[in-house]
């Protein structure tokens, strides 16, 4: 449910106005409005704000470069100065891969050229020659340069080649290819600054991960220190000042069971405070107060839209619903159980989506998938049902399901949410706009309750009670749709909503079968899954098809028939342990497909 507000309004002298809204924060139960035309134009929240986003950034950057062997005896630095580290890291970091990719790229062009120094070339200079260096297509390449240039071959495959050519200083070298300008260092000189900067990677990179193991809890402690001053900030910017700049006129919201504690609390104070109830053009924050199995879902609800402050809360309504979603979809006893032992780590799985999921949750589908897995009798895969266990059996008369029962299932379950959907329709409409324009929806509500009884009931049409609830659920479609206008108008509408209605609610009805599909490819899956790992035994040289009567005299005892067949199972389900990995994969895959649908 939606809890009440009440709006309060304070006005504050200027002298007292930071006292007061320490009060006030200490108090933790008003919601002030903030306005951010103050905010924009402070500097110093605007700096808060953008020191905010280095901590993240740096806690995210840090976080992929943990150390786990840094000591937990060394002495942690603080915030600012794991910032100064991370930032430090960051900017040598890019110099360094910068003057790395550079020496690279100088190495790579060395490479068909050998190992040389400058000096070299230099002698030659002072000898009156020239050394120039070529590279041409290996068919442009004229064997005339050799006698005229003294052109020589350094490098060639089957595409280019590489040459120098050493000619007098006053000769001007005239040839179709082209000149290649060298680094002035040896390959030998780059080799060797590769390593220093390669060194200085690694040495940057360790300065980082000094800090990096406890970055994490320090920088968070400190975001979460910044944010209050900033939220504290936006607070103190968001009071209007009043006569002639003596008072300020602060507004808020508070919960309204809470309105005496606040207002005792606000009286020892030198504020004047008035409270009121809200207004329809007021912008109520929303606050969700739910039971303890609603509360779980309430990150389910904020992943999408809170409901405006005149609506219902339909966390507790969507609930059952989503939780028997996600077991029909999921559909198998053993992934089901596997989410309640790997509890963790399908907890961490569905935290990635929304931080806020508890493990509970998980739990609750965890359970769900396991109970909807017992109508399919599918674990893993392989269809439990077909163990010839009493037990087994007598669970396969009361709870098995075939695929044509399935489809119905789904189909049936559309049908009581659409229903569901319609009354809690109309019980919004009450609530928002009156009544009477809630009497066409409750006019479709009693005309597919009405049909559906007759049908599953097997009521004649013509009977008395059938033709009543009729009229009246047509006259709330085609007179009362919509109060207050031309009933001409309203009978064309309710023709108009007729068509939608016969048109929408069969499409509405038969994307539940989404559900079904869902089960049944995730069922097809496993069986594949399973018949590839099957497929697989005879290359596995630890395990063989075990036959007991090797060790156990043939007898009728039924112990030993039991034995047999456990040992046999165990022997199918070697291979399906050597996909585990695949399997685990393939549930994370239809955890994430069945929450999106």
């Amino acid at each position: 449910m939606i809890t009440k507000m009440k709006k309060i309004s304070f006005l504050a002298f200027h002298k007292g106005y930071e006292e007061f809204l320490e009060h006030l924060r200490n108090l933790g139960i008003v919601h002030v409005v903030e306005k951010q035309e103050g905010v924009l134009s402070d500097e110093s929240l605007q700096e808060s704000v953008r020191l905010m986003q280095r901590y993240q950034n740096a806690m995210d950057e840090l976080q992929k470069l943990a150390d786990k062997q840094v000591k937990a005896g060394a002495e942690r630095k603080s915030a600012e100065e794991i910032l100064a580290v991370y930032e430090k890291y960051v900017a040598n970091k890019q110099v360094l891969e910068q003057k790395l990719q550079s020496l690279n790229r100088d190495a790579q062009q060395l490479q068909v050229w050998g190992d040389f120094s400058g000096e070299s070339i230099q002698r030659l200079n002072r000898a009156g020659y020239v050394i120039k260096f070529f590279t041409s297509p290996l068919k442009s390449f004229k064997q005339e340069w050799v006698d005229e240039y003294n052109a020589i071959e350094i490098y060639s495959d089957k595409q280019k080649i590489c040459f120098v050519t050493i000619t007098p200083l006053n000769k001007v070298v005239d040839i179709d290819a082209e000149l290649c300008q060298l680094p002035e260092s040896s390959l030998s000189e780059i080799e060797s600054e590769t390593a220093k900067v390669e060194q200085l990677l690694k040495e940057n990179l360790q300065t980082a991960q000094s800090v990096a193991g406890y970055a994490e809890e320090v920088l968070s402690e400190a975001k979460a220190a910044l944010d209050s001053s900033i939220n504290f900030g936006k607070v103190k910017l968001s009071g209007e000042s009043v006569v002639a700049d003596k008072l300020i006129l602060l507004e808020g919201w508070v919960p309204a069971e809470k309105v005496d504690s606040v207002s005792s609390e606000l009286k020892n104070l030198q504020v004047l405070f008035d409270i009121e109830d809200p207004t329809p053009e007021d912008n109520i924050p929303i606050q969700l107060k739910n039971n303890k199995f609603a509360k779980l879902f309430e990150p389910l609800t904020k992943l999408y839209m809170l409901p405006t402050y005149q609506e219902l809360d339909l966390t507790l309504f969507f609930a059952p619903f989503f939780m028997l979603f996600f077991g029909l979809c999921l559909g198998d006893m053993g992934y089901g159980l596997l989410m309640i032992v790997g509890l963790p780590i399908f907890t961490k799985l569905f935290q990635l989506i929304n931080p806020n999921f508890s493990k509970w949750l998980v739990v609750l589908f965890g359970a769900s998938t396991i109970l909807c897995g017992t109508l399919s009798g599918s674990f893993f895969g392989f269809s439990i049902y077909d163990i010839d266990i009493p037990f087994i059996q007598n669970m396969k008369e009361l709870l098995y399901t075939d695929n044509s029962t399935m489809f119905t299932v789904s189909l049936c379950i559309g049908v009581v949410q659409i229903l569901f959907g319609m009354i809690i329709k109309a019980v919004n409409l009450t609530i928002q706009c009156g009544f009477k324009n809630a009497i066409s929806t409750i006019g479709w509500i009693v005309l597919l309750l009405t049909v559906i009884a007759a049908v599953l009931l097997k009521v004649d049409f013509s009977n008395p009670i059938i033709i009543a609830l009729l009229a009246i659920s047509g006259i709330g479609i085609f007179l009362l749709n919509s109060p207050g206008k031309n009933p001409l108008l309203n009978i064309g509408l309710g023709l108009w909503d007729t068509y939608n209605m016969a048109t929408g609610l069969l499409g509405d009805v038969l994307s539940y079968v989404r559900l079904f599909a869902l089960g049944l490819s995730g069922g097809i899956l496993a069986n594949v899954f399973n018949s590839m790992a099957v497929g697989m035994s005879p290359d596995i040289p630890i395990v063989g098809f075990i036959d007991i009567n090797d060790f156990i005299p043939h007898t009728n005892l039924q112990i030993v028939f039991q034995f047999r067949c456990l040992v046999n199972e165990i022997y199918n389900l070697v291979p399906e342990i050597s996909v585990l990995f695949v399997k685990l994969c393939r549930l994370v895959c239809v955890c994430i497909f069945s929450y999106i649908l």
